[in-house]
């Protein structure tokens, strides 16, 4: 019997020895954390790789067609084709005139990965890039405003 009570009190007393000296501690997800937590990396983490834009998201490569407007003739006639190794071609007809101009070059996302900049030979624009569409924009990166803002629109053909 003393023996049993001994065996008994060292099951209880290794069974002790396992819990834990301090209590858990509670996160409360709602709190707002500093930056240097590892709660808050992991919030800044899931934002960044959850952000979708037009690099990431668009079947952006392909061809994309448009008039667009010109001071001097009836409109510009401009073909685009984006490649998937980010460079491009571009062919532009002046219409009622007999100019045209063919470049190559390659294109640059921004920061945002929703803008691109072509940089060729003789071009350099930029155009917001869209489902199924490019926005020509000023030399600034902003929408062209105005009655004929729509005609700054090449679709994808």
């Amino acid at each position: 019997m003393n023996q049993s009570c001994v065996l008994g009190f060292l099951a209880v007393a290794f069974l002790f020895s396992c819990s834990p000296k301090t209590k858990p501690q509670v996160v409360n997800l709602n709190q707002k954390t500093d930056s240097t937590s590892m709660y808050s990396s992991i919030d800044n983490l899931a934002i960044n790789v959850s952000e979708h834009n037009s690099q990431n998201s668009l079947d952006w490569e392909g061809t994309y067609e448009a008039v667009i407007p010109c001071a001097d003739c009836a409109g510009i006639k401009t073909i685009i084709t984006l490649y998937k190794n980010k460079t491009f071609s571009i062919s532009e007809e002046y219409l009622e005139k007999k100019f045209n101009n063919k470049d190559r070059g390659i294109f640059q996302w921004d920061s945002t990965g929703n803008m691109i900049t072509l940089k060729g030979n003789t071009v350099n624009y930029i155009y917001k890039v869209g489902e199924n569409k490019m926005v020509l924009l000023d030399t600034n990166g902003h929408s062209i405003d105005g009655p004929n803002k729509d005609l700054y629109i090449l679709n994808k053909k």
